[in-house]
């Protein structure tokens, strides 16, 4: 049977660092491979934030499939109905964002997995298995197997129930948006901040309980890496393209200019 391994999952089942990187910008398939000679395992392709497109995610995640580099899609709040049609589209993991509760996590892992763990519906021949006909049990559940389902924990709301959504059968990764909690913790900006550190403490030790993962976004600066991979994060969203390619191009034609005196 032919199967797109998902990388990201991979090495977190061997305890590994699993590096991704967010995608905006480039909404096209070369994106792929140059994040794949960049050494990344996954590309977090946003449909939150910015204009790409179901469609054009989906694209990116087929093209993704025999690339070693694992497609994973954001989607907007509350869009379960989204994130199923991305998983049918080649997608090899869903991120949720502002999950505040345990409910919703039962909520999101219900519509994300197949039965008998949720229902899910079966949407036929799919990217990651080549499109080859197969047993609809083999398939199912192979998928559920490779498919890595992320809740954000964004606000202290969802900090204070970190636990209680670790525990909920199903959702793999519990990931930090640092961003979105320092503002709504009233310190905008400050990712090092002791609260988020305080906070970042809480969910690993919610997910080592329940043997879930932690991950984090939003410390992408050297020193802030360096301390909250030191907790324990592993699921670690290490930058976005924009930035990056900005902070590149700035910093390279500084080095010219001083070329001139």
């Amino acid at each position: 049977m032919a199967q797109a391994i998902n990388a990201a999952k991979a090495r977190l089942r061997k305890g590994e660092l699993a590096l991704g990187i967010g995608i905006r910008l480039v909404r096209n398939v070369d994106i792929i491979k140059v994040m794949k000679a960049a050494g990344f395992d996954w590309l977090f392709l946003d449909l939150e934030h910015g204009v790409m497109s179901i469609e054009t995610a989906c694209e990116i995640a087929v093209a993704s499939q025999d690339s070693g580099i694992a497609p994973i899609v954001r989607v907007p709040y509350g869009e379960l109905t989204m994130a199923t049609r991305v998983l049918d589209g080649g997608a090899l993991g869903v991120v949720i964002p502002h999950v505040d509760t345990a409910e919703e996590a039962r909520d999101i892992a219900d519509k994300l997995r197949y039965p008998p763990r949720g229902h899910r519906s079966v949407g036929g021949g799919q990217a990651q298995f080549d499109y080859n006909p197969m047993p609809l049990g083999e398939m199912t559940k192979a998928m559920d197997d490779n498919t890595l389902v992320t809740v954000m924990i964004e606000t202290p709301k969802a900090v204070e129930n970190a636990e209680a959504i670790a525990a909920v059968p199903g959702i793999d990764c519990l990931l930090m948006g640092s961003s979105d909690l320092s503002m709504e913790l009233g310190i905008p900006g400050e990712n090092g901040h002791a609260r988020i550190q305080a906070a970042a403490d809480k969910l690993v030790a919610a997910c080592t309980k329940h043997g879930k993962w932690a991950g984090m976004g939003g410390a992408y600066g050297e020193d802030l890496l360096k301390v909250y991979i030191g907790k324990g994060m592993k699921l670690v969203l290490a930058g976005n393209d924009l930035p990056m390619l900005t902070g590149a191009a700035r910093a390279h034609q500084a080095k010219v200019r001083a070329l001139a005196g």
